[in-house]
């Protein structure tokens, strides 16, 4: 629906009648709209439940924008704009403002496999069309707020063609703001804006960079994370420290590939009208929110291209040793256990770095027998393919189509440059047109695509699991990559190498977002043999992997997180803590009023020599919406819970 939204100090001279522009391959509808006089102006999107205020001002000809959350200061006047190869500023002077328009939209979609099976599309829109008076270039500016968020992007208007460099668009916050700034596969690390340490090597990107998702704690108490979404035919963004102002990020937009030593691409062509991805800040007023507004990401992302989406199955995965024997094994663990899919992993078809081709499996993988004996069990098969090896993905895609393969694990996916934004599309939709499932691997970054192209359904991007991280590094993920989209995070139940307690590494599966979630890593079938030792692998049978119903219960950034999640009318609880031990308090509020459930509780024991030899205790207790948990870790801990109607019927 539309509604009139004030223009602020802008003066309203005319309604025009509005058509539809196209931008970036997008409809952008129109709603109010008016001429703008005034040489200073400025316009304010608020959210609909008046917390959120995204506000663009333009002085003196120069954009600025800024952002407030209940009246406090999110954002500071920070630049806005575009820079063109042949020096044109688009925000930084000469500015008029053409057309005004605004409106107030209330949806709501029903995404293939989510976080909650329907999502509101709700939110206020302000736009500028503005005109750079010594080149004549015409663009808009769109702004949007939503309850969970706010969000900006350019659309460069005149038909024909652009050339961009850079953008001007920086972040300038509060005095005693800090980010957990962290790139590539490295820890977080939570210092000033300004500290962003300086990385990088003679084949990538050189700079005060950090990558996106990029987690925010202000000093007011609020939270945010700076996200992009809807990023198509342009490079990713990055954010980088500002020389002279300790508390301004700027927006960077990467010029070579992570990791790689391909060809740099210092400027980006495209094709106008043309819509740059929108910038956006997940926010909240607690910690937990972050994880709750989530799909403000995809909410910014293009609708679901593919005209079916039955076929697109989230599921457990269980990686297998090399062999034919492994394979039957694996498929016959994952039958039992309620896994969907098994995969060979890298080495399947030769040596991943030195194999061009992925047609042929070594000599010990009789890989249509594993895949007709995986068929036969409902159980489906994933392949890796280095990316070295995707020469003809259209006919490999279709091969794989042929055997019977269900998806494909992408390796060494060096995202960054407009060209491999533009190649990891093409590889979705391929993948798409053969209805295969796909997982891309190492340093790419999600930007809402899982919407558009759902069986996109992973990605990592994040400094993995099988690292064996600390129980710090893994309670931040919630609030900054996964608040991304989906995150592959391998789980690695029972290893001795691991930083946790196995209960921590039960409870990542309700934690953290994974429609596609690698179980048991590291391990085989025979190590879980003796199903007594393993109390966790009920757990593991129960839950799955996307949901309709999500909510953060508990959550300090670093320190410690609780989330609960909904599949029918069972509620999987899942809490994790850092290096110190804790009891939470958990109202179980979020459960049905007037059904009492059973809670089967899988708690950390009496704490090991190490927090791997810790053991886990199960126990059963009747609950009701009235009740308050006490959720008690140990150090680098966890908690599991499965809450069931007492009453229902399995």
């Amino acid at each position: 629906m539309e509604s009139p939204a004030s223009p602020g100090n802008l003066s309203r001279r005319g309604i025009l009648k509005g058509a539809a522009v196209t931008a970036g391959g997008a409809v952008l509808g129109l709603g109010s709209t008016s001429v703008a006089r005034a040489a200073d102006a400025s316009i304010t999107a608020t959210s609909p439940d008046g917390a959120n205020r995204i506000t663009m001002s333009l002085v003196g000809g120069v954009l600025q924008w800024s952002v407030k959350r209940g009246g406090t200061t999110v954002l500071n006047p920070s630049a806005l704009g575009l820079v063109l190869s042949d020096g044109t500023q688009l925000g930084a002077g000469n500015l008029s403002v053409t057309n005004y328009q605004h409106w107030t939209k209330d949806s709501t979609w029903t995404p293939v496999y989510g976080r909650d099976a329907t999502v509101r599309d709700h939110y206020q829109e302000m736009r500028w069309n503005l005109r750079e008076a010594t080149s004549g270039v015409n663009f808009s500016v769109q702004l949007r707020a939503y309850d969970t968020g706010v969000a900006l992007r350019c659309v460069l208007l005149d038909a024909g063609s652009a050339t961009i460099s850079d953008e001007l668009t920086t972040w300038a916050f509060p005095a005693g703001t800090t980010v957990y700034s962290a790139r590539d596969e490295d820890a977080y690390s939570p210092l000033a804006p300004g500290a962003i340490p300086l990385t990088g090597t003679s084949t990538t990107d050189n700079g005060n960079l950090s990558d996106l998702p990029l987690l925010v704690t202000l000093d007011s108490g609020l939270h945010a994370t700076i996200c992009e979404s809807s990023r198509v035919n342009y490079p990713r963004s990055m954010v980088s420290s500002v020389t002279g102002a300790d508390n301004t990020l700027k927006t960077y937009l990467m010029k070579k590939s992570a990791r790689s030593s391909g060809t740099a691409q210092n400027t980006t062509t495209v094709t106008t009208p043309f819509a740059t991805p929108w910038r956006v800040l997940v926010l909240g007023d607690e910690a937990g929110d972050l994880i709750d507004n989530a799909e403000l990401v995809l909410n910014l992302a293009p609708p679901c291209a593919l005209p079916a989406t039955s076929w697109i199955k989230p599921g457990k995965v269980f990686r297998c040793e090399l062999t034919t024997a492994a394979g039957t094994q694996g498929v016959d663990f994952a039958a039992a256990r309620n896994l969907q899919y098994i995969e060979y992993d890298a080495g399947w078809y030769g040596p991943e770095f030195s194999t061009l081709d992925a047609t042929t499996p070594i000599a010990a993988i009789d890989l249509p027998g594993v895949i007709d004996y995986a068929t036969s069990h409902g159980v489906g098969v994933f392949l890796y393919v280095n990316r070295i090896a995707l020469t003809d993905p259209d006919t490999l895609f279709a091969l794989y189509k042929s055997w019977g393969v269900a998806g494909i694990k992408l390796g060494f996916i060096n995202d960054g440059t407009q060209a491999m934004t533009n190649q990891i599309i093409a590889w979705a939709k391929a993948a798409a047109k053969y209805e295969l499932l796909i997982d891309m691997h190492d340093d790419v970054r999600s930007w809402g695509y899982e919407r558009t192209y759902p069986n996109w359904i992973s990605l990592e991007g994040v400094r993995g699991n099988e690292q064996f991280p600390t129980a710090t590094n893994n309670v931040l993920l919630p609030f900054a990559r996964n608040v991304g989209g989906p995150m592959d995070y391998t789980i690695c139940y029972g290893q001795s190498r691991d930083q946790t307690t196995n209960n921590h590494q039960l409870a990542m599966a309700a934690v953290y977002y994974q429609p596609l979630n690698f179980l048991y890593w590291y391990s085989k079938p025979s190590a879980y043999a003796t199903t007594a030792n393993w109390p966790g692998l009920a757990w593991f049978d129960a839950i799955p992997t996307t949901w309709d119903e999500s909510t953060t219960v508990a959550a300090a950034v670093g320190q410690y997180v609780a989330v609960a999640r909904r599949s029918g009318i069972t509620w999987f609880l899942g809490a994790m803590t850092n290096e110190d031990a804790r009891t939470l308090s958990v109202p179980l509020t979020f459960l049905d009023s007037g059904t009492s459930y059973t809670a089967t509780i899988y708690a950390d024991g009496t704490a090991g020599s190490t927090p791997h030899a810790t053991p886990t205790v199960v126990s059963t207790r009747t609950v009701t919406s009235a009740t308050t948990l006490s959720v008690t870790m140990t150090s680098a801990g966890g908690q599991a819970v499965i809450l069931t109607p007492v009453n229902s019927v399995s």
